[in-house]
């Protein structure tokens, strides 16, 4: 019962967002312009590339920012429920939060968090 109404429900949503793009596409501008084509940078126009490497050094600091903050989202309803739940529930983010530690000690020895 509740199948077919999802099915349905996921039909309907593609049939429209396909219906919108191809009315987008009949009744919009046809013509190109270069200046539009190109990137807007506060009004000045742009100087070289606009593809400049970066440093790996922010990729890792970036993930470990996620791994940590994710850790915060699961902290959030552990807290909420730890009354309810009782020592298995302080087991439980005791070994989440230990591995956690190992891996940023893990992370610190191997020297992941030294800027080279």
């Amino acid at each position: 019962m509740y199948f077919i109404l999802l099915v349905t429900v996921f039909i309907t949503a593609v049939f429209l967002v396909v219906a919108a793009f191809v009315i987008a596409k009949l009744i919009g501008p046809r013509t190109y312009n270069k200046v539009k084509g190109e990137p807007f940078e506060c009004g000045i126009p742009t100087h070289g590339s606009s593809w400049i490497p970066v440093h790996v050094g922010y990729y890792l600091f970036a993930i470990l920012f996620l791994v940590f903050d994710v850790e915060t989202v699961f902290l959030y309803p552990w807290a909420v429920v730890l009354k309810d739940f009782g020592v298995m529930a302080m087991v439980s983010i005791g070994f989440f939060l230990l591995v956690l530690v190992f891996g940023l000690a893990y992370a610190w020895r191997k020297g992941a968090l030294e800027w080279k």
